[in-house]
């Protein structure tokens, strides 16, 4: 099956100056084990986790503090393929719903041409998947997919800095009860 490509449009892009297209980036591969009960969907890495090579590399990105905080452990202390080992060992499952888009910085808005990675093989291959959940707005966009995959889907509030209407004390009570409601904590 081809893959769907998501394009953007809004009337400022139309009248706004030509400038030069950003080039097209590529995401990461899944963080999953057959023991992945609940799977965190982002939207796409940010500039600074391409960089870096990591899932939410932004040091002002909440995702590991936020996780740290429910689990009682500093994972900000751990070096990235410890962390990552964590996470994976507890059940948790860390992916994006694009698998590449053209995008200048780092903002969701800012995403062209998307095209989705492939959700329904992924959580075909993870027996144990009680929860989907969204990191976020632009990856809430997929819940009309994800909904249709089996498992129980969630929106949680984005652990982006772009997201400073929700303190970090709010976010991690969101992040708490969909994490208990599924055995993650």
């Amino acid at each position: 099956m081809p893959a769907t490509v998501i394009r953007r449009s809004s009337a400022a892009s139309a009248t706004a100056p030509r400038r030069q297209r950003a080039s097209v980036r590529v995401g990461f591969a899944p963080a999953v084990s057959p023991q992945t009960r609940v799977l965190v969907l982002g939207s796409f890495p940010s500039v600074a986790s391409l960089a870096a090579q990591q899932y939410y590399a932004h040091p002002r990105n909440q995702f590991w503090r936020v996780l740290g905080a429910l689990w009682h452990i500093d994972l900000q202390a751990m070096d990235y393929p410890a962390r990552l080992a964590e996470v994976v060992q507890r059940g948790l499952g860390i992916w994006d719903v694009y698998a590449s888009c053209r995008r200048a910085g780092s903002l969701d808005s800012a995403i062209e041409d998307a095209v989705p990675n492939d959700l329904a093989g992924l959580a075909a291959r993870l027996p144990a998947l009680r929860a989907i959940a969204h990191n976020g707005g632009e990856s809430a966009r997929s819940m009309r997919l994800t909904r249709t995959l089996g498992p129980t889907v969630v929106r949680l509030p984005s652990t982006s800095p772009a997201n400073a209407s929700w303190t970090f004390e709010r976010k991690v009570a969101a992040w708490r009860a969909a994490f208990a409601a599924h055995g993650l904590l």
